[in-house]
């Protein structure tokens, strides 16, 4: 990637990093890239910078193992700081949380991965005569797609008209069994999303 980088606006040399997570699109920390830590980013794919405590070139996670993998970078419109897309292996900051900030690094759909883990637990427990999701379990596959196939013709009959409320609530029966049918198949919503960007990443 060939980009225009002014090394020289600061004294130092240095320029700031932005550390971005590719997928969720959370800024994981903010460190600090000469020239050279720049180009063995680029040559290693392993995110490198300039430390100024140590003063030499560092590269995230050489004890640790925890390596942010080059997925992209970008300079900004005064050619003095760096965007750089990555995908983190374990997490970013030396204290040991995900964000050198102390928070999650998860996506806005996070909520819906924690609606899977409730799911799959419910479906370990097919038993549990008190949980809706286990009967729908016990019943089986063709009990579990008759109910989708119910909620979806719920959400298309609403959308025709114009009760919002309605509307949003069969949409949310819809997608809750629709995580259950995945489940069902042996499927979670992550390989659908993987679907959807190979489809779109050929367009």
């Amino acid at each position: 990637m060939k980009m225009k980088i002014d090394f020289n606006k600061n004294p130092d040399g240095l320029v700031p990093a932005v550390i971005q997570d590719a997928e969720t699109k959370n800024v994981l920390m903010l460190g600090y890239m000469n020239e050279e830590a720049f180009r063995k980013t680029q040559e290693t794919q392993k995110v490198t910078f300039f430390s100024r405590s140590k003063q030499r070139l560092w590269t995230k996670g050489e004890e640790s193992g925890n390596f942010l993998h080059l997925v992209n970078m970008q300079v900004d419109c005064d050619n003095d700081t760096l965007l750089v897309l990555v995908k983190p292996q374990g997490p970013t900051c030396h204290k040991g949380t995900d964000t050198c900030w102390g928070e999650k690094n998860v996506s806005e759909m996070s909520f819906l991965t924690q609606l899977e883990t409730v799911i799959s637990d419910r479906r370990s427990n097919p038993e549990n005569e008190k949980s809706y999701v286990a009967s729908l379990f016990r019943s089986g596959i063709n009990k579990i797609a008759q109910k989708v196939g119910e909620e979806a013709v719920e959400t298309v009959i609403e959308a025709k008209d114009d009760n919002d409320d309605l509307f949003l609530n069969e949409s949310a029966d819809l997608l809750f069994h629709y995580l259950i049918l995945l489940q069902a198949k042996g499927f979670t919503l992550a390989d659908v999303i993987e679907i959807l960007k190979s489809r779109h990443s050929r367009k």
